[in-house]
């Protein structure tokens, strides 16, 4: 199959068959949630899995339900009908085997240093001593740039270093599974572009499973091995597409698949977004 080419879109929500082990599965999940004018459908019978080792990113304009359908991964919000499974397991509730990043900057606490934020995680999470938690939070502070400022705190950093803290932490409890709700969002372009890459590094040295949220294309393009895009609100999968590893940034096949995603979310998007904001579910 050429790089650019697209895969179907799954029909009556059934995921497309992956080849590696299913880490999650999202069958048949709608979500809903309340407001002052009623109980809103942001997700409608979505189903999709994610192989181990996978990264799908969740592509959609503005008010689709993206973000709440990661808060629902992640235990924060339970599904109106449809169940969502890890290894196997129906999710009940947060737990370190789901570590959540996310766009807002001061996700760290204020009063430990870079060292001290990952560590306390590693103890948390993984019951690690705490000698043993420092050495591997100076490990990954040192993976991610920060070896210097490991006893900084997070008041001194600036805010691709505080994600960078973030997605270390993330990374060195070893979780199931990587969720991250747009974590580049706020950075400058040139900021963004050098975590995106810093990011898809870890993952591929690692083999890290993620589900990645974003409303940019060529980002998840970037850093995903698979594309799901959503429809507008309520949310359902439109469209699926494959990553290969010939399509990379800055390549033909890159630009083509690119042109055909955003063809696809502007028109099914016209009229749809008034009202929305780039991080539709804040008020989950």
């Amino acid at each position: 199959m050429p790089a650019e080419s697209r895969v179907p879109p799954p029909t009556a929500g059934k995921p497309a068959r992956r080849s590696a082990p299913t880490a999650l599965a999202v069958d048949h999940v709608t979500l809903r949630y309340a407001t002052s004018a009623g109980i809103v459908t942001a997700v409608e019978d979505v189903s999709f899995t994610i192989g181990t080792g996978e990264r799908l990113a969740l592509l959609g304009p503005s008010g689709c339900g993206k973000s709440t359908l990661l808060r629902a991964v992640g235990g924060f919000l339970k599904p109106a009908s449809g169940e969502i499974r890890l290894g196997g397991l129906p999710v009940k509730g947060p737990g370190p085997d789901r570590m959540v990043v996310f766009q807002e900057f001061d996700q760290l606490l204020p009063w430990r240093t870079v060292a001290g934020n990952i560590a306390f995680a590693l103890r948390r999470a993984r019951g690690l001593s705490r000698a043993e938690a420092h050495a591997v939070a100076l490990d990954w502070a040192g993976r991610v740039g920060l070896a210097k400022f490991a006893d900084a705190y997070p008041h001194t950093l600036s805010g691709g270093m505080k994600q960078r803290v973030a997605i270390a932490r993330a990374f060195a409890v070893q979780p199931a599974i990587l969720l991250m709700d747009e974590p580049f969002a706020a950075l400058d372009a040139l900021s963004r572009r050098r975590m995106q890459d810093e990011l898809l590094g870890l993952c591929e040295e690692t083999g890290a499973t993620c589900l990645f949220v974003t409303h940019a294309i060529d980002e998840a393009l970037h850093v995903g091995t698979r594309v799901l895009v959503l429809s507008p609100h309520p949310g359902r999968i439109a469209a699926e597409y494959e990553v290969s590893e010939a399509t990379r940034r800055g390549t033909a096949p890159f630009g083509l698949l690119e042109a055909e995603i955003q063809a696809r979310l502007f028109a099914g998007s016209r009229g749809a977004d008034e009202g929305g904001s780039d991080h539709e579910d804040d008020h989950v």
